[in-house]
């Protein structure tokens, strides 16, 4: 049944990937040729990341109480019913609340899934079943940036069929038992869930940066980036070429990466991508002439730092107390939503801002950031710090 269960959640999760993947770029292309401005564009990108910061402290309480199906269930089922109504109206505001929705939607639902996935695996295992959630994601987002063509022969359609596929997915996880998760203490207040977040920040905040930084680059990448490549010269076509490139280079090495997190440890491996995802951005900003070498500095970049968010959430794990695991994963959600908030507008004012300026060093100068911070960070958790001098610690 664990099996079955596991097939279930990342399956569920390659849809969303597949929706989110297909919005970022689909709608800045629509809103593009409107002649919408860029860092309007970016605005109504950031809807969903809104979403997601929203409805955050709202969702640990329902977890506890009614488990993790129920909460994954409703998740669903707001993507794609949102998802089904953009065809209905185009209008900046009506697809700025629809995005908004999914945001609320996909966070409970990647909420629900990542928290059961780290609760019932191993820890010589969590790795990798964390890379496999990511590897799914990936497949489903690196697929989403395909549909961008279409829109030249259907707007509509689309948005028609991710809510289709959606319904498909979501049908499945009735098949589901149940679960709870670990169950120390009760939250009946705002007061101490918060408390939470403040002890899970101090226990894990290194591991909070990589899933920070990896949505403040998924987001500008696909949200900003088709805006600069239609204004340096690039057709519909290359802009989603390159976008499948990245996502297809993190698609290929989730796994593999996952495992060696397992063994190596995951401060080292994050450190290693991420110097990597440096050296090939910026690698990519000299090279913006040819299609094919951004082609293959994008792919060189998704296989280094398309697996961070999902090694930073098993990395959160290994600093985290079994307890405070759904609060954990909810702050790299939060952590996420975060980056993803501030990659779309902060794309969209440096196109504005800075003609002559490569798109891609934004990116590389984040990255460099990131990997200094994770080197000089705490090398041990608090957690690791109260049980080595034998304290307890009360949430």
């Amino acid at each position: 049944m664990s099996t079955f269960r596991f097939s279930i959640l990342i399956s569920i999760v390659a849809i969303s990937g597949f929706s989110q993947g297909m919005l970022l770029p689909l709608i800045a292309v629509i809103f593009e040729n409107d002649g919408l401005s860029s860092s309007l564009n970016g605005l109504n990108a950031t809807a969903l990341y809104i979403g997601i910061l929203l409805v955050s402290p709202f969702m640990e309480q329902p977890l506890r109480k009614y488990g993790y199906k129920p909460v994954i269930i409703i998740g669903g089922l707001m993507v794609l019913v949102s998802l089904a109504l953009f065809p209905l109206w185009k209008s900046f505001w009506f697809w700025f609340i629809l995005r908004l929705l999914i945001g609320i939607g996909d966070h409970a639902l990647h909420f629900g899934t990542q928290t059961w996935i780290t609760s019932f695996s191993p820890q010589h295992k969590r790795g990798r079943n964390i890379s496999l959630y990511g590897l799914f994601f990936g497949i489903g987002f690196a697929a989403g940036p395909l549909m961008t063509p279409l829109v030249s022969i259907n707007e509509a359609f689309p948005f028609i069929m991710s809510a289709t596929m959606c319904l498909i997915g979501w049908a499945f996880l009735f098949a589901l038992n149940n679960d709870f998760p670990e169950q120390h203490i009760k939250i009946n207040s705002f007061s101490q869930t918060f408390k939470r977040f403040s002890s899970a920040l101090k226990y894990g905040w290194v591991a909070f940066l990589p899933p920070l930084g990896y949505g403040f680059l998924e987001s500008s990448l696909n949200g900003s980036f088709p805006i600069y490549g239609l204004r340096i010269g690039l057709d519909v076509g290359s802009v989603s070429l390159l976008l499948t490139s990245f996502a297809v280079g993190g698609i290929i090495f989730q796994l593999p990466l996952g495992i060696l997190s397992d063994k190596w440890g995951r401060k080292n491996i994050l450190m290693v991508v991420l110097v990597c995802g440096f050296a090939s951005f910026l690698t990519a900003s000299f090279l913006e002439e040819s299609v094919a070498l951004l082609s293959t500095c994008l792919f060189a970049a998704g296989m280094a730092v398309g697996s961070t968010f999902s090694l930073g959430i098993s990395y959160m794990t290994d600093l985290m107390p079994a307890s405070l695991l759904p609060t954990g994963n909810l702050m790299c959600g939060i952590a996420f939503s975060v980056g993803s908030l501030a990659g779309p507008y902060a794309g969209g004012m440096f196109i504005q801002l800075f003609h002559h300026i490569s798109f891609f060093l934004i990116i590389s100068t984040l990255l460099l950031v990131l990997f200094f911070i994770t080197l000089l960070g705490e090398k041990r958790s608090a957690y690791q710090f109260f049980k080595r001098h034998g304290n307890s610690h009360s949430s």
